[in-house]
């Protein structure tokens, strides 16, 4: 888990100072994280209240408050631990795809898959985030911006390996492709799981699948075809 460590500890949670969470503290934590980000996208931050998450999780108030010392805490350790939990996904895709032999694009549908089974999972903690990106006077703006940066970082990883081998053309952004593509996942899942539920996860990757081969790669095959690349 990317959630960083508390180190107050003690034998209250059964970890000594200094120690990182036990499994009884991080299962008390990500039940903590699970009633916010519910709480949250039903009713918003600042009506949502920790007495509200305590009770959500199942918890006393007091635990919220020994494991987070206030709510924006806890709202900023979420949108870290679940943008971190995506960036895995991400990352073990485009891993797992290269172990197989299959190019960069291959890489980029995968991850396109990974981000789409993420999110169906979590539809409400992807709510909250794309909301936030169009805040900037969050406390937590600069958390937020240093975990998006490590998504991108990963898709941007494979669209340089793509152009340096030649499977994408040189004439690529990378930086703002790698926003678009991330940000065609996040808007087009959640336009899914909100108006077109009845749609399977393989049905939406399929279309998209098809809007990256086409266009994203397209330029460079074009280029090869042609012997202008």
């Amino acid at each position: 888990m990317s959630v960083r460590s508390d180190r107050r500890g003690g034998a209250g949670n059964g970890t000594a100072p200094g120690a990182a969470p036990g499994p009884r503290r991080a299962s008390t934590r990500r039940r903590l994280f699970d009633a916010a980000v519910t709480l949250i996208a039903e009713q918003g931050f600042s009506a949502t209240t920790v007495d509200e998450i305590a009770d959500r999780a199942g918890v006393a108030k007091g635990t919220v408050y020994y494991n987070f010392p206030s709510k924006n805490v806890l709202y900023e350790e979420l949108l870290r631990d679940g943008i971190d939990l995506l960036t895995d996904s991400l990352r073990q895709a485009a891993d797992t795809t290269a172990a197989r032999g299959g190019t960069r694009v291959d890489a980029l549908d995968a991850m396109i898959r990974a981000g789409l089974d993420f999110i169906a999972r979590s539809p409400a903690l992807t709510q909250l985030y794309v909301a936030e990106l169009w805040r900037t006077n969050r406390t937590w703006r600069t958390t937020l911006m240093s975990v998006r940066g490590r998504a991108l970082t990963v898709v941007e990883s494979v669209l340089r390996d793509a152009v340096r081998t030649g499977e994408l053309t040189e004439e690529l952004d990378i930086p703002l492709t790698a926003s678009a593509l991330l940000g065609m996942v996040l808007v087009a899942a959640l336009d899914w799981q909100s108006f077109q539920p009845d749609r399977s996860v393989e049905d939406v990757h399929a279309s998209l699948s098809r809007l990256v081969q086409g266009r994203v790669s397209g330029a460079a095959r074009q280029g090869r075809a042609d012997g202008s690349c």
